[in-house]
């Protein structure tokens, strides 16, 4: 499988797993000490147990809101480092929907990714992700 599907077919699983509210299947998506880098947070998300906790705690919210959301990751380049290591680069779209309302677009993002194999798996060693509306 070419670098570029393998990507592609990662990012689609790990999304499904991040819209079914799946924490801790996404967070495994991760390595154990995976970064997430998010727009207006103080310091990255670091680790399993952080991504957890974080998405766990959005996850109730949204479905206590009645909310669906939705993640694509789209125009996917994928570049492979030297030591072996992947780096993809993609845009983000970020859908909210909720019960009889339209969907609407949330966020619009640059997501750039470090991809890594353990055990014949692709795994986020750290991941950085910038939004469009802010600076």
């Amino acid at each position: 499988m070419s670098p570029y599907v393998e990507v592609q077919q990662f990012y689609a699983r790990h999304m499904h797993l991040l819209d079914a509210g799946a924490a801790e299947d996404w967070a495994a998506t991760f390595t154990e000490d995976g970064t997430f880098t998010g727009p207006g947070e103080p310091e990255p998300l670091r680790g399993r147990a952080e991504l957890i906790a974080t998405m766990s705690k959005a996850a109730a919210e949204q479905k206590a809101a009645g909310e669906q959301r939705r993640h694509w990751h789209g125009m996917v380049d994928v570049e492979e480092l030297p030591d072996g290591n992947l780096q993809a680069t993609c845009y983000a779209l970020v859908f909210s929907t909720f019960q009889g309302k339209d969907p609407q677009l949330r966020r619009t993002c640059v997501c750039r990714d470090i991809l890594v194999r353990e055990n014949g798996e692709l795994r986020v060693k750290a991941r950085f992700v910038t939004r469009d509306d802010l600076p």
